[in-house]
């Protein structure tokens, strides 16, 4: 069993994590600013489920392998970029800028949560993360190592969904005071583009750490 020093050490490091806005909270503030708070949701609901994925896959040691085989690395990384760039090519062309609405084209939620899955997944330097994060507070001497592992994950996953919840929440609210200017729904659009450009062009040049 972790010894509660320990957990709340921990709770403390995933704190400053969240804290620290990377690629999925940058895909939901744009998504939420793009479509609304519903949105937002659904697509936190995806890139959470990729988060416990790789937080599943460290605990059982999985994770190891993107660590030790370069060419696995280096495939999951492209197939990202890959992808995010089809997101932000997609997004850029949809028929939104066709009709004088002030929203965006609206995105159904089976396919919001994939496209958040698909990010959270599609990120190798998660896995890495949660690689070279969980060993520094499990000890066999406390008992099963995959028990305490098990542990962390439900840990992280728990604060990550609450601090992202707070990011898409606050973005919800910034969209309100937004969409009342003209324009807003086709310039949200580009932006929504241009994240997942951005992302694509991180995630191509990145290199393994």
């Amino acid at each position: 069993m972790l010894p509660l020093d320990t957990w709340l050490l921990f709770c403390l490091a995933c704190i400053a994590l969240v804290a620290t806005p990377g690629p999925n909270v940058l895909y939901l503030v744009s998504r939420t600013l793009a479509q609304g708070r519903a949105a937002g949701f659904v697509s936190l609901a995806g890139t959470s489920t990729g988060v416990a994925a790789h937080a599943l896959a460290a605990a059982l040691g999985l994770s190891a392998l993107l660590a030790t085989v370069p060419v696995a690395y280096d495939i999951v990384r492209w197939a990202g970029a890959i992808y995010l760039a089809w997101l932000a090519w997609t997004t850029w062309r949809s028929q939104g800028d066709k009709t004088p609405s002030m929203a965006p084209t609206q995105i159904q939620a089976g396919q919001l949560f994939r496209q958040g899955l698909l990010t959270s997944l599609l990120n190798p330097k998660v896995a890495l993360f949660e690689l070279a994060l969980f060993p520094q507070f499990v000890s066999p001497a406390h008992g099963s190592v995959l028990a305490q592992s098990l542990v962390l994950a439900a840990t992280q996953l728990a604060l990550a969904i609450a601090g992202d919840s707070l990011f898409v929440l606050a973005a919800a609210h910034m969209r309100r005071f937004f969409t009342a200017r003209p324009g807003w729904g086709r310039w949200s659009k580009r932006a929504l583009a241009g994240v997942f450009g951005g992302l694509a062009l991180r995630l191509a040049w990145e290199q393994k750490p």
